[in-house]
């Protein structure tokens, strides 16, 4: 027995005579191709649901590059070095607003923070336009700090038991977006910043989960508020794409909280996870697109050293990892050496010029019994071109398998195999195989199809944490 709904709380909802209540829709897919056909259907309904007027901006977020060190003068140097890169959209993340010199206060004063920013946003806005780049701005609408004017002034706008709001979570509360006036201040304050600066795009955070979410007092009492606060939510976003047409936003849920098919009718990206290191997104990208298409998942390119792990990585793995989602970079570059600028200048031309195939195309992935070892790749349509990323993510227990068969292909056709340089040097274990000195020429390897999908190759053996892109175009 199968079946799925939306989860209410006792007196969530109460419904008078005559009164009725419409549930969340529930999706259920079949395919007789796996889990990749599975996430195929789902791919193409959401691309169909609401295809993109044009391709995934190239992205630089500051989060990772500067936190809360909002410098204009360090802040416009990245932006110097961004536009030699290629990138096209520049986000400014947390630490603009009023109050916010650390994650303890601010959250809900959305106006500029003059002591920070004393000519407003407009000399870094005026930088990243002359540069030729979009211009995107983090918000948090959800949440507030209890050291913020909002909550000071508006304590009945938290979404909270009257007994009190206890515990909180990365310094912050939620936010009661379906109390009229909440809801009204939101739409006003996010709209005047929209329009003055004209914003492309709002990073939509969201970092807490919503416990003792109640809607406070009233003649009956506190009443959980999830449901109310979704589909307040739901209108808040609705309405600022009515007001602003143009604007796109992402979903960013702490990175991963919040992907659903719901939000995904009013947002253009979500952020896949707030951990960036590219192992563990590995796994994290794999799972996420059996229901989100790639172009969805904000994926980017960090330092060596992981924010969040601590594992230290090579350039050319982080640039593999990014480029099979929607690619970008969160890495302070200002301190990039030549050499790297260049890779990732390489590698921003790359992907920037296959994103045609990596954001229309299939989602396909080898069946290893190697847990340690991914091959996965995206296929066009008709099968004449597909890129693949053969990838370690660890030591293995085992043995290599010897040869690796390729999903997705024309067994009626040969494919000329490249190896593409813009990623850098591939790290391997022992002694390549001798067709990948080959696949590196200019010629290529030409192989027939049905060898790769039906027989295989012999891949390198890489060592842990190294991937390598393998370009195939039918001949």
């Amino acid at each position: 027995m199968l079946g799925g709904g939306e989860l209410l709380r006792a007196g969530e909802v109460r419904l008078a005579a005559g009164e009725s209540y419409t549930t969340p829709d529930v999706l259920f897919a079949w395919s007789d191709a796996g889990l990749d056909g599975i996430a195929d259907r789902f791919h193409r309904r959401t691309r169909a649901r609401r295809p993109r007027r044009r391709p995934q901006p190239l992205v630089l977020n500051t989060w990772e590059a500067v936190y809360f060190d909002h410098d204009l003068g360090r802040l416009t140097e990245l932006v110097d070095r961004a536009a030699r890169v290629g990138v096209e959209r520049i986000v400014l993340d947390d630490g603009w607003f009023r109050g916010r010199r650390d994650d303890t206060a601010g959250l809900g004063d959305w106006q500029v923070e003059t002591a920070v920013w004393p000519d407003g946003l407009d000399p870094f806005v005026s930088r990243v336009r002359a540069a030729g780049m979009e211009f995107g701005l983090w918000f948090e609408p959800e949440m507030v700090s209890l050291d913020s004017d909002l909550a000071r002034e508006h304590p009945e706008w938290l979404l909270a038991p009257s007994a009190g709001v206890g515990t909180s979570f990365r310094n912050q509360y939620v936010l009661n977006v379906a109390h009229p006036d909440a809801y009204a201040y939101l739409l006003d304050a996010i709209s005047a910043l929209v329009e003055r600066y004209g914003i492309d795009y709002i990073k939509w955070d969201h970092n807490r989960d919503l416990l003792e979410a109640v809607i406070r007092g009233g003649a009956a009492g506190d009443r959980p508020g999830v449901r109310r606060q979704t589909l307040a939510l739901y209108a808040l976003l609705d309405e600022l794409h009515e007001r602003h047409p143009a604007l796109e936003i992402e979903s960013c849920s702490a990175g991963g909280g919040r992907m659903d098919l719901g939000i995904l009718d009013r947002t253009e990206r979500v952020w896949t996870s707030d951990c960036n290191d590219p192992v563990e997104r590995q796994q994290i990208q794999r799972w996420s697109e059996v229901l989100l298409p790639p172009e969805l998942l904000g994926s980017h390119v960090g330092a060596a050293r992981a924010h969040t792990t601590n594992r230290v990585t090579d350039l050319s793995f982080r640039l593999v990892t990014a480029a099979f989602a929607a690619p970008g970079i969160e890495w302070d570059i200002t301190g990039c050496t030549e050499d790297e600028m260049v890779r990732l200048t390489q590698w921003a031309a790359f992907v920037k010029s296959r994103r045609d195939l990596l954001h229309g195309g299939v989602r396909v992935h080898a069946d290893l019994a190697d847990e340690q070892t991914l091959l996965h790749g995206t296929v066009s349509e008709d099968r004449t071109r597909a890129l693949f990323a053969w990838v370690r993510l660890a030591s293995s227990a085992g043995p290599q398998v010897a040869r690796v068969t390729f999903p997705g292909l024309d067994r009626d056709r040969d494919y000329v195999v490249r190896v593409p340089d813009a990623f850098g040097p591939t790290a391997v274990h022992g002694r390549e195989p001798a067709w990948l000195d080959q696949a590196r020429r200019a010629g290529g390897f030409r192989v027939p199809g049905a060898v790769l999908a039906s027989a295989g190759v012999t891949l390198p053996v890489l060592q842990p944490a190294s991937g390598l892109v393998l370009e195939l175009t039918a001949a």
